[in-house]
C-alpha cells in the first residue's frame, strides 16, 4: 500500500489563506518588510513540499507549504527554534515508522494514530500525529495558535519523513546560526546625484550579516560593490583620509590632487579615469 496521505487532512486547507495575516511570523501588512533568504522544494509522491526560511521585523521562520495533486495549498509557520525540535522529532518518528509492520487494513486504529507528540511555542502548539488510514501512513503536523483562529495543518506522507528532515537540517545548518543577530530596523536607504551620475546607497541583510551595496547608476551602465559591515569602518577612514589630503597635499607644492600620501604617482587603479569622469567615480 502506498503512503500518499490522508483524506482527512485537506479538509482545513481552504481556510490557509487568513492564516498568513494573522501570523506574527508572517508580514501580513508589512508584505514590502519581507525578505525570503532560501527555499527548497521536495516531491513526495503526489505532493510538493516548498520549505521556505523567511525573515521579516520579528525575526525569520521557516513556512512549510504543501500542495497537494488537486492544487490545494496548505502552510504552516516554524520558528527556526521550533523547526530544529521538529527536526529532531522527525528523526524519532521515522525511527518509529521503520519499526512497523506493513500496513494491515482490517487493523487500523480506532482514531488512525500510532504515535504522537506536541510542541509548544510562545503561543502556538504543534501536534505531531503519525497516522494510519486506509491510503497509509502519514504524519500529520497541525498548528494552533492559543488566541483564537483557524487551525492548519501539513501532511507528509510517512516514507518521506527522511527527506523532508534532510531538507530541514541542510536549512537550519545554513540560517540557525545567527538567528539572534538578526537587526530589524536598518538604515533607510540613501540617494547621491553627481554629475550624470547616480549614486545609490542600500543596506541589506542576508546569512551572512548585513552589508551595504553601493550602485554606480549612468544612462546605459551600471555596477555595484558591496561592503560587509564590519569593513564600513575601515572604508570610512581611507575616504576620509583621502579627502583630507585631498584638501592638504604633502609638501604643499603643486595643484590640489597632485599628491596622495606624499607620492606623486597616481594610484595604477586610477591611471586616467580621474580626468576622464571627473574624479567621481568610486571605481
Amino acid at each position: 500500500m502506498s503512503d500518499i496521505g490522508s483524506g482527512d487532512e485537506g479538509s482545513s486547507s481552504q481556510k490557509y489563506q487568513g492564516m498568513e495575516q494573522g501570523s506574527e511570523y508572517d508580514s501580513g501588512q508589512q508584505g514590502q518588510m519581507e525578505q525570503e533568504l532560501a527555499t527548497k522544494m521536495l516531491q513526495i509522491q503526489s505532493k510538493r513540499f516548498y520549505l521556505d526560511v523567511k525573515q521579516n521585523r520579528r525575526g525569520r521562520f521557516i513556512k512549510v507549504a504543501e500542495i497537494g495533486a488537486d492544487g490545494r495549498r496548505s502552510q504552516i509557520f516554524l520558528a527556526l527554534s521550533t523547526a530544529a525540535e521538529f527536526r529532531d522529532h522527525l528523526s524519532t518518528f521515522s525511527d518509529y515508522y521503520s519499526s512497523l509492520g506493513p500496513p494491515n487494513p482490517d487493523n487500523v486504529p480506532e482514531d488512525g494514530k500510532l504515535k504522537s507528540e506536541m510542541m509548544i511555542k510562545d503561543n502556538r502548539r504543534y501536534y505531531l500525529d503519525l497516522k494510519e488510514n486506509s491510503r497509509g501512513r502519514f504524519l500529520r503536523v497541525s498548528q494552533t495558535i492559543t488566541r483564537g483562529g483557524p487551525r492548519s495543518q501539513v501532511a507528509i506522507p510517512a516514507q518521506g519523513m527522511i527527506e523532508f528532515r534532510d531538507a530541514l537540517t541542510d536549512l537550519l545548518d545554513e540560517f540557525s546560526t545567527d538567528e539572534h543577530a538578526y537587526k530589524p530596523d536598518l538604515p533607510e536607504g540613501r540617494h547621491m546625484h553627481v554629475d550624470n551620475k547616480h549614486f545609490y546607497f542600500d543596506i541589506g541583510q542576508n546569512n551572512r550579516g548585513v552589508y551595504m551595496r553601493i550602485s554606480e547608476v549612468k544612462t546605459n551602465f551600471r555596477t555595484a560593490i558591496t561592503l560587509p559591515e564590519k569593513s564600513w569602518a575601515r572604508f570610512r577612514d581611507i575616504l576620509s583620509d583621502y579627502c583630507e589630503k585631498i584638501k592638504q597635499p604633502a609638501g604643499g607644492n603643486g595643484p590640489p590632487g597632485t599628491t596622495l600620501g606624499g607620492q606623486d604617482q597616481p594610484h595604477p587603479l586610477v591611471g586616467n579615469n580621474t580626468q576622464q569622469d571627473g574624479g567621481t567615480s568610486l571605481k
